[in-house]
């Protein structure tokens, strides 16, 4: 789950200074121990400024909620009535402030028979409890696939997921209008995603799905339960495995997370931020340009190219397979 540490390190100088961070929501570190994978990552609804994530496997049935401006873990939840989770990947939280947590990975390269979703409201209050969770049974009309992305429509509720990329296209799939216990739930295919994705989350008017791989990401514009054209690229920070994305409350920052002990989250200017409170444009900490200045622009093909640079060395010190085989 590490190997693109010593990759990263040795393309740094190609890829120059990360993306800008936004002023108005700071970096913060996973500074819980215990978190060392972190695969997934939700603004809570209930709790300003606390954000959930989980490991991806050797865990447990675990949610964290962690305090961005301390660190710390405020709680740890036990879902109940889940059996043994898997491979965890992803989780969300849908409109009627439920959380949405996605065992849907699939190290083996798609051959589950059947993943899960798991449904649970989020506690009004913050601390170690147990809180009984909803099973789906989850296939795809498709085949078996490997997944990493699931999100939850903010307007609709509807669930989507996003598979990993590996050797064919990677697709978005659209669950049932509503989920089911005891009974098989199936998502089909409803868009192409040229990506190796590892994460998405829907901006908190549903209007935007941004998609996040270990290199780059995705926006896309998102209308009547479709997205709209081949999508935008939006930048992302250089980080050890990127493996989270989640939108800020306000909509005007993406937070990027990390695998490893002690990763960071750290914030980047969202696609079609709103304008802050006071009517100004949005920049970032450097002083840089709005967004859609000649500046961001250079910035951004600049970053590009360093992604692309970085993406050509990690195959060439590992080969493509070591880079797509995940630690089960």
């Amino acid at each position: 789950m590490r190997l693109l540490l010593g990759a990263a390190v040795t393309a740094a100088l190609v890829l120059g200074p990360a993306p800008a961070a936004f002023a108005d929501n700071e970096a913060f570190s996973l500074d819980d121990p215990r978190i060392t994978e972190s695969s997934g990552l939700v603004a809570s609804k209930k709790h300003p400024g606390v954000y959930w994530t989980h490991n991806d496997s050797d865990d447990g049935s675990y949610l964290y909620a962690v305090d961005s401006k301390s660190g710390r873990t405020v709680a740890r939840v036990t879902m109940q009535g889940v059996g043994q989770a898997r491979d965890v990947e992803g989780i969300s939280i849908g409109p009627d402030g439920d959380l949405y947590v996605g065992d849907i990975g699939d190290n083996l390269g798609g051959t589950w028979d059947h993943v899960w979703i798991y449904r649970l409201p989020e506690p009004d209050k913050l601390g170690d409890q147990t809180v009984k969770a909803t099973q789906y049974d989850v296939t795809y009309a498709d085949g078996a696939r490997d997944a990493e992305a699931l999100m939850v429509h903010p307007k609709t509720g509807r669930v989507y997921i996003a598979d990993k990329k590996r050797d064919s296209n990677g697709g978005l799939y659209e669950g049932p209008a509503e989920l089911r216990p005891g009974r098989n739930n199936v998502f089909t295919r409803i868009g192409d995603i040229d990506l190796w994705t590892t994460d998405g989350a829907f901006s908190p008017d549903g209007d935007k799905l941004v998609l996040r791989s270990y290199f780059g990401a995705q926006a896309y514009d998102f209308k009547d339960g479709r997205i709209q054209g081949d999508g935008g690229s939006v930048d992302v920070p250089m980080q050890r495995q990127g493996e989270s994305v989640a939108y800020s409350p306000d909509g005007r920052a993406l937070m990027y997370g990390s695998e490893g002990a002690g990763s960071e989250v750290e914030p980047v200017e969202a696609p079609d931020a709103p304008k802050s409170p006071e009517g100004g444009g949005s920049s970032g900490s450097d002083g840089g340009t709005d967004s859609g200045g000649e500046d961001a622009e250079g910035s951004d093909s600049g970053f590009k190219t360093g992604a692309l640079a970085l993406a050509v060395v990690v195959l060439a010190v590992f080969g493509l397979k070591g880079l797509l085989r995940k630690k089960s």
